[in-house]
């Protein structure tokens, strides 16, 4: 099976509503998960290129099970450099990378457009591998369809 990359993704946290637990201190290992787990929302935004190209803006609503798996759900919009709009979805998982501030992901991304110039997105979804760094704020993602 052939797969083609369709665009990557460079997002920043650019803010979080915590729920009872302070994403830092648990992913700096100051504090553990709580035994019912924590949620954050993780609201990003960044730029995304290749066959799409634009910026991202969404909020992943974040997941931390108590054994320390990380679930990935993430909602937003990109904006096309040419004016066009895709609805982006993406569910996955994260798992931190022992003794390094790197979480790597791999996601599941489902696109929605009527822009004709997109309709392709709307065929089947496409799949994301990349890493995050806690701490820098910073993630990045390829995508690829298969």
């Amino acid at each position: 099976m052939s797969s083609e990359k369709i665009f990557e993704y460079d997002l920043d946290i650019v803010g979080v509503t915590d729920y009872g637990a302070k994403m830092e201190a648990i992913f700096t290992g100051q504090e553990n998960v709580p035994l019912q787990g924590a949620q954050f929302d993780v609201t990003l935004a960044g730029s995304i290129k290749g066959r799409v190209a634009g910026s991202l803006r969404g909020i992943d609503y974040l997941r931390v099970r108590a054994d320390g798996r990380r679930e990935l759900d993430l909602r937003g919009t990109i904006e096309t450099d040419d004016g066009s709009r895709i609805a982006f979805s993406a569910d996955g998982v994260g798992t931190p990378r022992e003794g390094e501030p790197i979480v790597d992901l791999a996601v599941k991304i489902h696109l929605l457009t009527a822009a004709a110039d997109y309709a392709w997105v709307n065929a089947r979804p496409a799949w994301g591998a990349g890493y995050a760094n806690v701490a820098t704020g910073k993630i990045h993602i390829d995508a690829f369809l298969h």
